[in-house]
Order: C-alpha cells, then sequence, then structure tokens
C-alpha cells in the first residue's frame, strides 16, 4: 500500500543564498566565533527589529539566561511568567537562582493576563518575561506600565514571534531586552541559535562581555567574572543572514498558511489562530481548539495516519513536576488548563503547498463529522 504524503508540522526552508555563504565561510576558514558573518548577521537583525543592539548566542534558551544573568537577576529574586509556554522560559530564571512566579494567561491571546500580573507583583519581584507565544504579540503596553510603575524589567522573550508587530513596531522591540530563537522549525533558523536585543549599549556590552566568559575586553584570557561560552559560530551566522534576506517572504508563506486554514476550517465552530485588532502575528504556529468532547489524542493519531503531522499545545508549567513547588497556595490556571487540553498545532511550515493544506482541512472536516468536505477546494489568494 503506498504511504500518503508526509506533511511535516515544520521544516526549515533552505532554497536561498544559504549553500553558497557556508561554501564562502568554509573557504574563509573563519568558522568558529569571529568572522563577517556573525556581525553582519547581527546587524541585520537589529535593522529588521528596530533597535541599536543584536548579540547572538547558542540557542534561545542561553539568550533567555543570558538577558537575565546581565540584568543581575539572582537568588531572592522574582521573575513573573506566564504558566502556558515552553519550560526554557521558567528554566532560565531557575538557571539564575531566582523564583519564576506563574500567571495564567487570557483566553484571547493566550498569552500574560496583565490583571494576573498586576496581583502577583511583589517587593521581591525584578522582572516580568513576557512570551509571545506562537507569534502573537503580548498586551506590552498593560505590561510595560505595571513594570514601569514597579520599576521591573521587562525580557521579551520573542523566541517565536520574528516579524510579528505591536501596534506598528516589531516584536522584541519594546522591554528592556529581547530574546530570539533560530531553531530549526523557527521563522529563520541557523540550526541552533538565538539572539539577544536591546537599545541599552550598557547592557548589550554586558551581555557581551559574559557571553564570552566574562573575559576582560581588553586584557585577553583575564576574567574578571565567571561568563558563559553562549557564542554562535560563523557557519550559523551564515545560515542566518541568507534567511534574513528572504524573511519577508518566509513571513509571507505563514500569513498564507493561516488564511487558507481559516477559509478552510470555516463553519466548524473552531476557535482558530487569529489577531486581536492592531496587533500582527508571525503565525509561527497555527492552533486550534477542539470542542471539548473531542478525543484530540484519537484525531491526532487519524491524521498521522493520513501522513499529517500535528502536536498538542504546550503543557503549563504548574502540571510538570520541576515547576509545582512555585504554585502558590489555592493558585489555579483555568485558561492555561483549557487551552493545554483542546489546544492543537496544525502543519505549519513555510514550504507547505496549497494542496497539502487543503489535504489538512479536508481531514480535519471529515474527522469532525463532515465527510461532504473531504473534496472541497480552497480558493487559491495572494499575498503582499
Amino acid at each position: 500500500m503506498m504511504q500518503p504524503e508526509a506533511i511535516p508540522l515544520a521544516e526549515p526552508d533552505l532554497r536561498g543564498n544559504e549553500a553558497i555563504y557556508l561554501q564562502r565561510c568554509l573557504e574563509s576558514g573563519w568558522i568558529s566565533s569571529i568572522g563577517p558573518f556573525v556581525s553582519d548577521f547581527e546587524k541585520r537583525l537589529a535593522e529588521y527589529v528596530g533597535v541599536s543592539h543584536a548579540l547572538t548566542t547558542g540557542n534561545g534558551t542561553v539568550a533567555l539566561h543570558l538577558a537575565l544573568a546581565a540584568l543581575r537577576i539572582g537568588p531572592g529574586d522574582e521573575v513573573i511568567v506566564p504558566d502556558l509556554t515552553f519550560a526554557a522560559t521558567a528554566n532560565a530564571v531557575l538557571y539564575c537562582g531566582a523564583t519564576p512566579v506563574m500567571v495564567d494567561v487570557s483566553p484571547d491571546d493566550w498569552n500574560l493576563d496583565p490583571a494576573a500580573v498586576a496581583a502577583a507583583i511583589t517587593p521581591r519581584t525584578k522582572a516580568i518575561l513576557p512570551v509571545h507565544l506562537y507569534g502573537h504579540p503580548c498586551r506590552l503596553d498593560e505590561i510595560l506600565e505595571l513594570a514601569g510603575a514597579a520599576g521591573l524589567y521587562v525580557v521579551e522573550d520573542a523566541a517565536e514571534s520574528l516579524g510579528s508587530r505591536y501596534r506598528g513596531r516589531p516584536s522584541g522591540s519594546h522591554g528592556h531586552v529581547s530574546c530570539f530563537s533560530f531553531y530549526g522549525n523557527k521563522l529563520i533558523t541557523t540550526g541552533e541559535g538565538g539572539a539577544c536585543l536591546t537599545a541599552d549599549p550598557a547592557l548589550h556590552e554586558r551581555m557581551s562581555f559574559l557571553r564570552d566568559h566574562g573575559m576582560n575586553k581588553k586584557k585577553r584570557y583575564w576574567h574578571d567574572e565567571v561568563g558563559f561560552n553562549y557564542r554562535i559560530t560563523s557557519l550559523q551566522a551564515a545560515i542566518g543572514l541568507a534567511q534574513m534576506e528572504r524573511i519577508g517572504e518566509l513571513l509571507a508563506a505563514k500569513r498564507r498558511n493561516a488564511e487558507l486554514y481559516r477559509r478552510g476550517l470555516a463553519g466548524l465552530g473552531l476557535e482558530m489562530s487569529g489577531e486581536l485588532p492592531g496587533l500582527s502575528s508571525s503565525f509561527w504556529m497555527f492552533n486550534l481548539l477542539l470542542p471539548a468532547e473531542v478525543d484530540r489524542a484519537a484525531l491526532m493519531a487519524a491524521l498521522d495516519a493520513r501522513g499529517i503531522a500535528t502536536r498538542c499545545v504546550f503543557y503549563p508549567l504548574h502540571q510538570m513536576p520541576p515547576y509545582q513547588r512555585f504554585v502558590r497556595p489555592g493558585q489555579q490556571f483555568p485558561v492555561a488548563d483549557r487551552l493545554s487540553a483542546r489546544g492543537l498545532s496544525l502543519p505549519s511550515a513555510t514550504t507547505l503547498r496549497a494542496d497539502q493544506i487543503e489535504k489538512v482541512c479536508a481531514a480535519l472536516r471529515g474527522l469532525l463529522g463532515e465527510p461532504s468536505w473531504a473534496t472541497a477546494k480552497l480558493e487559491p489568494i495572494t499575498t503582499s
């Protein structure tokens, strides 16, 4: 029996100058963390996000740790994080010896609930770490106002939101520092990789110092503090630079995917990824909420049998063993629990064809009880 065509959840899109730039990098001999590709990639990132400084890192998780460490967050400090996020958000706080304070998220954007943030601030709070989950920006105006009134740092976890915009400004340009990820499933990739971006030159300098083992910039091999080796390689930066040349095209593909899904799944009564007024999502992952009566595991298995990859929405932090000790007495997370239990991420690669998305939509319609839609076709759309 012929196997169905595999439709991936995500995959890197390497159809630009990646191979050419890698070859140039190899020919130059500068393949470690020094060389023009690193500085050029950092410059392009800073220009795109609209800040003055970008510092590349080995991955998005160490970017978060580096940012928090540079802000001197440590034991005794609290950092407010959303309960619904990838574990790296809380882990970076724990790496610093600080305490992650988990709060519930809003049902309309799946991001930090500003009211819950306000209620969680204590004299020990040092920072707020909003996550632009699945590419949709947080309510930054409210979060920044709360942070300003309490004298707190704002560290944007923008790992999933490169290309998103909040009231006209790029994601990652609002907080004291923002952190991005360039893992293989992100909008742009360097294989593994990340970056810390800031408009503060002193903060940038400190992150650069800590990233390179805490080594004195003027006296090589003299270490003023215990630092980290969190650098990216020139090989990775070469790929990243080629990816940045096509970022508009890649972002348009994500938005096309979202529009095709919204059209193809209309009428099923499903809550689907969207955008709040004035905000623009990168649609890193396209998600939907299944009806409560649907067996998600069985649905995912049926889709997998048809060659369609899916995944569950992140588990809330408070449900997992490493973080349960940080749940405060009587604290509940009803929104995060509901979203996690019913959320489903659909194939979201920039390489997807329209007919593949049609197949996903037809399969969902059939499995959710409308087999007459099994041969439905989506009208082609264009993107600018």
